[in-house]
């Protein structure tokens, strides 16, 4: 379970729209515009507490993704952060988005986390081995 504590008046705890949604909706608690090719940053007005093993992605909202080109930048929350989840909002067309205190801007998946690691002489083997970046298509 994340837990979740509002820092503003007007923050929403977030919540899923669908019974198989992987994404909690996180609003913006204040008026503001994203600008083709800058970065904003948007308050949510939340902090919250996810689990041990866990981590938090903030991801983009599609519909906002497809309609106004809007992405998120960065985005990992870790498992000991308390502070306020912050949204970093770019825009890939000219003209501004206006956002408005309790619309949805993006969303928060909680995975599983490794966050262990060793050192190895040889890595198992695969078919695909050291083929990357396209190789697996045209």
């Amino acid at each position: 379970m994340i837990l979740f504590k509002k820092l503003n008046d007007l923050a929403i705890i977030p919540k899923v729209q669908t019974d198989g949604a992987a994404g909690f909706d996180l609003h913006c608690v204040e008026e503001t515009s994203v600008w083709g090719g800058e970065v904003t940053k948007v308050m949510t007005g939340l902090a919250c507490a996810i689990p041990d093993g866990y981590l938090g992605l903030i991801k983009p909202r599609s519909g906002l993704a497809a309609k106004w080109g809007i992405n998120v930048l960065g985005g990992v929350i870790d498992s000991d952060y308390r502070g306020e989840l912050i949204v970093l909002l770019t825009k890939h067309t000219a003209m501004p988005f206006d956002i408005h205190p309790g619309e949805r801007i993006a969303q928060l998946i909680v995975v599983p986390c490794m966050n262990q690691c060793m050192e190895v002489g040889d890595l198992d083997s695969t078919t695909r081995g050291v083929n990357g970046f396209g190789s697996t298509g045209e």
